[in-house]
């Protein structure tokens, strides 16, 4: 088999999804061109080159570190189109106009070259309709396809693939391996149908909510209450994440499905809401515009009114009564909700019992299977599950039933009868769509398997469907030690590296988990070539991407403090940095795989690894001074380390110079926005993989393990290192109080920051003075209790157990 290497990639359309899918190649290091039209005035280049400076103003972030967005390269097609011969994928990403897009094809295709992947991102117009714009280049055709992008595309997981009659299958495969890896996305191949999958099933969701909440009186702000995280699915829920999306966006999706859905029984749904309507013609376009369904005013966020379309104060919530039905299992859930007399639960059922007829009317024409519709929607609207799955846990045949009884009641948004396989054959006897053998694809009249690309063998745990036997990254594998604090195990075919997974909430780690962590490398050293440190959660959920850590276990500390003041915590903090340090000076290379968050002691313990596999979201810092603490889990001293060996590549003995970074960076509780800014600050080194795909890093982790064990892995020697002392001390003094001064930071503050600087330059000892490890450690130690002790710090540690935020005093 011939690899398929993208070297440089080409993007047709400066407009807001091609600069950010090129943004985001960017992230990945992978070369790219944007290509727009030659602007008439000024640069020929110009629209080119304001979407690139444009790139660095959005938010969210679509780059890792904004100033990197000098690294796309701007072109024009008419000085520049040469540039295409040197491309191995094209992708267009004009606007959403067929007659634009094919006058662009007849532009490029001939300078496109002969082994380039052409792909279309389109949000819903036909893939075979635009290949008829390639006219009779059958060679051309053969390698053009759909690939969709939801928007933002660094962070949303989901990208569609849609073939045409001509794609060649090799091609499909090609780029879903680079997809999935380079660029770390789910990808989910649909048919060529109206708006694919996603946005077919999800936009139906969302209107099928505009017109059950009009029914029923719901607000807007309660709407999103109801259907966000209580439902399992994105915090931003419907109308707020239709602001962030674009209203205008939005209208132009469910046009699509006007325009070609125009037979379709549920066509009266698909009319475009008056209140969107008006908002769009009103140029209230969502978060791009300020107003949309909310609006900022002042401080305050504000709603729209439905009945007198002005903003009211926002931020009502469901009943109590709702509430409390949401926590409960499916099966009881469901029951509740279509049983209740409450509207909001009413509405609910009523959203839930629309979109179970829409999935089962439809799957057959525009999805594989049902996994392929259940992961387009939990990757593309951040649902945790996806409507199958939904149904299929509250009891399938029951849910049926009850559907089957609202459509002939008149009571669903359309009449359309839910098919025979529903009730009758292979669904009916296993209870729903997703079993061990597979998902069902009406199709074939069977249970069919995911997609087995190569790519797949990186993913030990690939995203899994309720009902699938997908094995449970928390139990699967063969579990050498479990305590209620760790489970030290093996993962399959990969018995040669040892795995240490936390159990705690958030994998804060306590003494037990340190415990764990020291029994996990003893046991490393005694017969495997290394160990990682991989938190499963991430994978439980519909969207990857939980917590590494977040720190050290405040509440684990609570008793020795009761019992022993401030001083009752030092053995805590000692115990804590045996750890870290037993992590540092195994005799087998300990790995870290990091995914999400990692705060606090969960950063320190990176820095103490061998290495650190790293996925691209990862938001990693020093963030002890927001509970009135300094690090003390060897954090600081690895900065004086670090510091310590940039001065000696650089030859110089002015060590405050290369920790200056690094104590703002602890001083201001600096959170790195991705593992590329992780790498900048100094948390993640240059020989440290960044993953894009988080389901690949614990793949990548082990094969890191195993990769320096080969290489005759030996721990790092132990060694005095040079210090800034107490004139860098003084130095960085004498702007704090400035700060303090100038009202910048508080009093606290000003103490909090005093005391790291004590401990990043060593000490009160003369600049160059070659200090231990123990020295810098001790430092730490007695800082945090010495800050323990005063009540600004216990004030702020309390808030935080409490509340959770940060308390500034």
């Amino acid at each position: 088999m011939s690899n398929f290497i993208v070297k440089k990639v080409a993007v047709l359309g400066a407009g807001v999804m091609g600069a950010q899918i090129a943004a985001h190649l960017v992230n990945a290091r992978v070369p790219v061109v944007l290509f727009d039209l030659p602007a008439k005035e000024g640069p020929k280049n110009g629209i080119a080159l304001r979407a690139i400076e444009n790139l660095k103003k959005l938010s969210p972030a679509p780059l890792g570190i904004k100033d990197e967005a000098g690294l796309i390269r701007p072109a024009n097609y008419e000085d520049d189109i040469a540039l295409l011969k040197e491309c191995d994928l094209v992708i267009e990403a004009i606007a959403e106009r067929m007659d634009w897009k094919h006058d662009l094809y007849k532009k490029v295709a001939p300078h496109i070259a002969p082994n380039a992947i052409f792909a279309t991102n389109t949000s819903g117009l036909s893939i075979g309709a635009l290949a008829d714009g390639l006219g009779d280049n059958a060679d051309l055709k053969s390698r053009f396809c759909g690939v969709h992008f939801f928007n933002p595309p660094r962070y949303m997981h989901l990208v569609e693939l849609i073939p045409t009659a001509h794609t060649r299958p090799a091609i499909l495969d090609q780029l879903e391996a680079f997809l999935t890896t380079t660029l770390g996305k789910g990808v989910v191949r649909a048919k060529d149908t109206p708006n694919f999958i996603a946005n077919r099933v999800g936009i139906f969701s969302i209107l099928a909510v505009f017109a059950e909440a009009e029914k029923y009186g719901i607000p807007f702000d309660v709407v999103d209450d109801l259907t966000g995280s209580k439902l399992g699915r994105a915090k931003s829920a419907t109308f707020r994440t239709a602001d962030v999306v674009g209203l205008d966006t939005m209208a132009h999706v469910i046009k699509t499905m006007q325009d070609n859905l125009r037979d379709d029984p549920f066509a009266p749904v698909y009319q475009t809401p008056a209140v969107l309507k008006g908002l769009v013609d009103a140029g209230a376009l969502g978060q791009k515009t300020g107003a949309g369904f909310y609006k900022k005013d002042g401080k305050a966020i504000k709603v729209l009114d439905a009945k007198t379309g002005q903003y009211v104060e926002s931020g009502k919530k469901a009943d109590e009564i709702v509430a409390r039905i949401l926590k409960k299992e499916p099966g009881e859930r469901i029951k509740l909700l279509r049983e209740s007399t409450n509207p909001q639960a009413q509405f609910l059922w009523a959203v839930f019992r629309d979109v179970f007829q829409y999935i089962a009317v439809y799957l057959d024409q525009i999805a594989g299977s049902a996994a392929d519709v259940d992961l387009a929607i939990r990757w593309g609207f951040g649902w945790n599950t996806g409507p199958f799955e939904d149904w299929q846990a509250a009891g399938w045949k029951q849910v049926a039933e009850w559907v089957k009884e609202d459509i002939d009641g008149g009571r669903a948004l359309a009449n359309a009868p839910l098919p025979a396989w529903v009730f009758s054959g292979p669904v009916a006897e296993a209870q729903g769509v997703h079993t061990p053998q597979g998902s069902w694809s009406p199709a074939t009249s069977a249970f069919v398997a995911r997609p087995q690309l190569p790519v797949y063998a990186r993913q030990a745990f690939r995203a899994s469907l309720r009902g699938s036997d997908a094995a449970d990254p928390r139990k699967a594998g063969k579990t050498i030690e479990e305590n209620d604090a760790v489970r030290i195990w093996t993962s399959e075919g990969a018995d040669d590296v040892l795995i240490v997974s936390y159990k705690s909430k958030m994998n804060t780690m306590g003494p037990d988990v340190i415990d764990g962590l020291t029994r996990a490398i003893d046991l490393a050293e005694a017969g495997y070539k290394g160990l990682v440190i991989w938190q499963p959660t991430s994978l439980q959920l519909g969207n990857p991407g939980g917590p590494f850590s977040a720190g050290a276990n405040l509440e684990a500390a609570m008793p020795a403090f009761m019992m022993g003041g401030a001083k009752g915590i030092e053995p805590f903090v000692k115990k804590f940095q045996d750890g870290m340090v037993r992590v540092k000076y195994a005799a087998v290379p300990v790995v870290t795989a990091v995914s999400g968050i990692a705060l606090g002691g969960g950063c320190e313990i990176m820095l103490h690894a061998a290495r650190r596999v790293v996925a691209m979201e990862s938001y990693i810092g020093l963030v002890e001074v927001g509970v009135g603490l300094v690090p003390a889990g060897g954090g600081l001293k690895e900065a004086v380390l670090a510091a310590a060996r940039a001065a000696e590549a650089a030859g110089s003995t002015n060590y405050l110079n290369f920790i200056t970074g690094r104590f703002q960076a602890a001083a201001t509780a600096k959170v790195s926005t991705s593992a590329l800014d992780a790498r900048k600050i100094g948390y993640v080194q240059a020989s440290d993989p960044i993953v894009f795909n988080v389901h690949e890093l614990l793949h990548v982790a082990q094969s890191e393990v195993r990769a320096l064990a080969d290489a005759g892995y030996r721990a790092p020697l132990s060694a005095l290192v040079p210090v800034a002392g107490r004139s860098g001390i003084a130095t960085i003094q004498a702007s704090l109080v400035n700060m303090r001064d100038g009202n910048f930071i508080s009093a606290h503050d000003f103490l909090i920051a005093n005391r790291i600087a004590e401990v990043v330059c060593g000490g009160d000892v003369e600049a160059g003075s070659l200090v231990s490890e123990d020295w810098l450690l001790a430092l730490e130690r007695k800082a945090f209790v010495d800050l323990l002790g005063t009540g600004k710090t216990q004030e702020r540690i309390m808030g935080m157990l409490q509340t959770g935020k940060p308390v500034r005093n």
